[in-house]
């Protein structure tokens, strides 16, 4: 199976414009992230999707892969979709990789590229195992409820699933969805047709529209807990925590 990493990126962030060209050490964020994708042993190529001149020039600075996609696009399921008309007619699925995850794993990218060779896979992606009860209160982690078969029942970013009874938190079964997604370019193509729907609209939360329309999503198990970065101060926690 031919499998891409697609990392979109755009410069307009609203909570941190510019965050792809933002330094950590001596690289630029985009750098980064596509550096580390690269390090998959399960990848045959990766590309960054992105609508802003400054970051294409930055990626072929590098020696990156790099395409334009539209500045209208409101997802980055969105603008996966209309990258995969750059690559190969072979390519059979795109793993979405999140651009503001300088230290994400290669070994998390293999999982997703795993579950994807499994022939029933639609759509992949990762979770992981709370931290602690105020991770589980954040809205801002997205939990996942799983059903025995690994895929997914729903996702909330309330705490759930609820514990009418009190027990210690060791034994309560709480996931945190990790923003990686890998798609079957069949698949792809589908749902970036498809219209919010009322649990998207209520959770503000994408992936509800593929569950709600019939799509099932698998997921792995991770163990790791990447440093997202989403404002200017969490970049300042990082590079204070690395020393950079």
């Amino acid at each position: 199976m031919t499998i891409t990493g697609i990392i979109p990126a755009r410069y307009g962030s609203t909570r941190f414009p510019g965050k792809p060209l933002a330094m950590i050490g001596n690289m630029t964020m985009i750098e980064r992230v596509y550096r580390q994708a690269e390090k998959s042993t399960r990848l045959h190529s990766v590309f960054v999707a992105t609508d802003d001149q400054r970051i294409f020039d930055t990626v072929k600075s590098f020696g990156g892969h790099a395409v334009m996609t539209s500045a209208d696009h409101q997802t980055g399921t969105e603008r996966c979709a209309e990258a995969v008309s750059f690559l190969p007619d072979n390519t059979d699925a795109v793993i979405n990789i999140q651009g503001d995850e300088p230290f994400l794993e290669p070994s998390q990218i293999d999982k997703v590229a795993e579950l994807l060779l499994n022939s029933e896979v639609e759509i992949a992606t990762l979770i992981r195992h709370a931290s602690g009860m105020e991770e589980v209160s954040n809205p801002n982690a997205v939990k996942a409820v799983m059903n025995q078969n690994g895929r997914a029942i729903y996702f909330s970013r309330l705490p759930i699933p609820y514990y009418k009874n009190e027990i210690p938190f060791e034994q309560r079964c709480y996931h945190i969805h990790v923003g990686i997604y890998g798609y079957k370019i069949s698949t792809l193509k589908e749902i970036v047709n498809l219209k919010p729907a009322t649990l998207e609209l209520a959770e503000s939360l994408e992936q509800l529209r593929w569950i709600e329309n019939g799509y099932s999503i698998h997921a792995a198990l991770t163990n790791e807990n990447n440093r997202a970065v989403d404002t200017p101060e969490d970049l300042e926690r990082l590079k204070e925590n690395l020393r950079l």
